[in-house]
């Protein structure tokens, strides 16, 4: 019996050990579903972005990245037309020259001497042509009565033909000493810039010189050749071959600050195999001389402007998986992932072609933490106007 007692005493604390574990639990369970209850549950905090409002507005189209080289209208190498000591120059190395102002002078004493020998053989020679007209008319009357013999007319006639023509002949080696005297005078061919002197005075110059005596180089106006590739070409030859001007800037070689505006007025025959491009020239007028001959410049060729376009800001345009797209702000304040597609920009802005019009908003700033669905909440700056109480629950006819 006792035996019996003391298992009978075990069973029961036993029994009483887990239904306290088991009260325990109850009581932790219970604790735990009453503190979460009692907790406030914190939503995900909306994210805070930029935005801005698609519009309407004019946006240049641009062929930019171009390499242009300043190319002068004209560079003229004076030479001597003949041979001589050089005596005079009347220029100064770097002045702007006119055309027909005088540059330099060659020694003109032998030409001028010259020049009197041939005027004296022209008046002797005159004068035997009138002696030689003179006894042609006798003879011709003596002729007509067959008082001479008619080689002895005959012979007459030629003497006169045959002084006529030395007459002519001295006539000519008189304009050429005359001319001569010109070539001495040299005067500038074209306006535009001399540069360095290449010879001095006192120095025999010869007709054959290669090396000249200044280098003149126009400047007002001067030209810019460009190249353009191929794919760019359609909607210029459709622009240049309608007669429309087409307007070219031209920068500093770190492309900072624009030296000068022209216009297009030229456009190469044939394609450079080796880079696909075609050589286009555009005239400036230089008038600040801005463009130095021969430089390199960044070229910037407006083709046309867009009116009308869509623009949003270029920091709004995002690129992923469904390619080019914008977060779209739903009336929820809400984002959705919303593909545009995009026309050209100048920068600040880009046009969008396809995918947005103009009132709706998109986010500019923040956008590294959106997703496809987040709320969000924007800047003070721009936030969207108040409701009136009175249009509050009437649909927003547009987005601002």
């Amino acid at each position: 019996m006792g035996t019996d007692a003391v298992r009978t005493t075990g069973r029961s604390r036993g029994r009483w050990l887990l239904g306290a574990v088991m009260l325990v639990l109850v009581v932790l369970v219970t604790v735990h579903v009453f503190d979460n209850r009692a907790k406030p549950q914190h939503a995900e905090p909306d994210t805070i972005v930029g935005a801005s409002t698609a519009r309407l507005g004019r946006m240049p189209v641009d062929i930019d990245g171009l390499l242009g080289t300043v190319t002068p209208v004209a560079t003229v190498t004076v030479l001597p037309q003949l041979s001589g000591y050089l005596t005079k120059v009347g220029y100064q190395e770097g002045q702007e020259v006119k055309k027909g102002q005088f540059l330099a002078q060659i020694d003109p004493r032998q030409y001028e001497i010259g020049k009197r020998q041939a005027e004296a053989s022209l008046a002797r020679d005159r004068a035997a042509l009138a002696a030689a007209r003179s006894d042609l008319a006798r003879y011709r009357q003596l002729h007509g009565r067959h008082s001479i013999a008619e080689q002895t007319y005959v012979d007459q006639l030629y003497t006169v033909r045959q002084d006529e023509a030395t007459v002519k002949n001295d006539q000519a080696a008189i304009d050429q000493y005359t001319l001569d005297l010109e070539y001495c005078h040299i005067t500038a061919p074209v306006a535009g810039r001399v540069g360095l002197r290449l010879v001095d005075p006192g120095n025999y110059v010869t007709a054959a010189s290669t090396t000249g005596i200044v280098v003149i180089t126009s400047t007002h106006p001067t030209t810019v050749e460009f190249p353009v590739p191929q794919n760019a070409m359609p909607e210029v030859l459709q622009r240049f071959r309608a007669g429309q001007t087409i307007t070219v800037s031209a920068y500093d070689s770190n492309n900072d600050r624009k030296l000068a505006d022209g216009t297009l007025y030229s456009i190469g025959n044939q394609m450079d195999t080796s880079t696909g491009t075609v050589t286009l020239r555009a005239r400036f007028p230089n008038e600040n001389d801005e463009l130095f001959p021969e430089a390199f410049v960044n070229i910037v060729m407006h083709v046309d402007t867009l009116q009308q376009a869509v623009l949003i800001p270029t920091a709004a345009i995002q690129t992923g998986a469904p390619g080019d797209f914008v977060y779209l702000i739903r009336p929820d304040m809400t984002v959705a992932v919303h593909p545009v597609t995009l026309g050209p920009g100048n920068g600040t802005d880009t046009v969008v072609s396809s995918g947005l019009k103009a009132g709706d908003q998109v986010v500019t700033d923040g956008v590294d933490r959106l997703s496809d669905g987040a709320r969000i909440r924007l800047k003070r700056s721009h936030a969207r106007p108040a409701v009136p109480a009175s249009t509050a629950a009437a649909p927003s006819a547009s987005k601002s």
